[in-house]
């Protein structure tokens, strides 16, 4: 998760620095622990170690087991590049592993070589960034995440690839495994215009990534396990066709009623579609709320003006998550109502465009105790009939 780091000066430092802008220390971000750590050069040449005065284990990990704990680590190649990626790599790894957990997924990235198109170095940094933010959330939920050059068949790889003249437009999916994102994505105006085209009230390279996550996790999770009945139960049966689904959404739009039962639109499309629409949403939240706790923000509820969820709404309201996943839901809720007005005093739009109905919330609940239940026994709520 996303969490409030300070140097070994004691300034405050941010996901995406590699130098501290006060002291100059070096920077770097464990995987292992979700700490950005200052660094002192290492023992042996090209590599490094936590700086002794940077181990701020208070910032929600708590002291790691000492099995998580790598003593020595190599920058990700990708340092100097415009990707200016800041992870570290443990040095225990094969010396020919050279990029982090993250710029290893990749499969294609941007020609940066060609000269028609100078802004590929820029929008490679940009989506890269995006990455790091996804996958470090990710990964802070305990989900593993693995390379399709390690696990061809269950891994993950990404293609970062441009529409080519005379060639089919690149589209922004993913398939078994293989995220394909179009690098006009990272264009602002051009993705704002699609926003605006598609009537979208929300459109980030982040949101695209935990989208397409949601996909890659429905097969690791979902498919041919012991979720899928409660899946259907929820979000229908995803064995419809998908590609008439696509057609009849573009073609017709979403059902009028869609607010009633879907957290955007778009999830209205096919059972896979809201299910990663709705794992999206739940990264989204995890991770600002997470983000606006370690800072210290917190919500008067009292001075808010919302109806709380109740636990009616749940996936089950008799299951031992549901406590603590409604405080979460209504956290979040009361945080969305005043950063929402913030921004609108900001002349900017919502910072959180959505309205979360009933189902939604069942859904919601579903993708938490799905997380929450990864290499454990399925809990009795999946066996459950919804409450919405």
């Amino acid at each position: 998760m996303l969490k409030r780091y300070h140097c070994q000066c004691g300034n405050p430092i941010f996901f995406r620095n590699s130098t501290c802008l006060v002291c100059n220390t070096p920077l770097g971000y464990d995987t292992k622990l979700g700490l950005l750590l200052p660094l002192t050069q290492g023992q042996v040449a090209g590599t490094w170690q936590r700086h002794a005065g940077g181990d701020h284990f208070e910032q929600g990990t708590g002291t790691p087991p000492s099995e998580q704990v790598t003593s020595c680590y190599r920058r990700c190649a990708n340092l100097p590049t415009a990707v200016a990626c800041n992870w570290l790599i443990d040095a225990a790894e094969p010396v020919t592993t050279t990029l982090c957990l993250a710029c290893g997924l990749n499969r294609t990235i941007p020609d940066l070589m060609d000269a028609a198109r100078p802004e590929n170095s820029l929008y490679w940094g940009r989506i890269e960034l995006a990455k790091r933010r996804m996958l470090a959330g990710v990964l802070g939920l305990g989900l593993q995440v693995v390379s399709k050059f390690e696990d061809a068949e269950n891994g993950l790889a990404f293609d970062l690839v441009s529409d080519q003249p005379g060639a089919t437009a690149v589209l922004t999916g993913h398939e078994s495994g293989l995220i394909t994102l179009n690098l006009q994505e990272a264009d602002d105006a051009a993705r704002e215009a699609i926003r605006s085209a598609m009537h979208e009230p929300y459109r980030t390279l982040l949101g695209h990534f935990r989208h397409e996550m949601g996909h890659y996790f429905w097969d690791r999770l979902i498919k041919n396990s012991g979720f899928l009945d409660g899946f259907r139960q929820l979000f229908g049966d995803e064995s419809q066709d998908y590609a008439a689904s696509l057609q009849n959404n573009y073609t017709y739009g979403p059902p009028d009623n869609w607010q009633l039962n879907y957290i955007s639109s778009y999830a209205s499309t096919h059972p896979w579609e809201d299910w990663a629409e709705t794992w999206a949403h739940y990264l989204h939240m995890r991770d600002t709320l997470d983000t606006a706790i370690s800072f210290g923000l917190t919500v008067n509820s009292a001075l808010l003006e919302f109806t709380p969820f109740t636990s009616a709404a749940l996936l089950n309201p008799n299951d031992e998550t549901a406590a603590s996943f409604l405080t979460f839901l209504n956290e979040w809720t009361g945080l969305t109502v005043l950063l929402n007005e913030m921004n609108r005093t900001m002349g900017q739009a919502d910072f959180y465009p959505f309205a979360i109905p009933g189902p939604a919330v069942a859904k919601l609940h579903f993708v938490h105790v799905v997380i929450a239940s990864v290499g454990q026994q399925f809990p009795h709520a999946l066996n459950s009939t919804p409450s919405a």
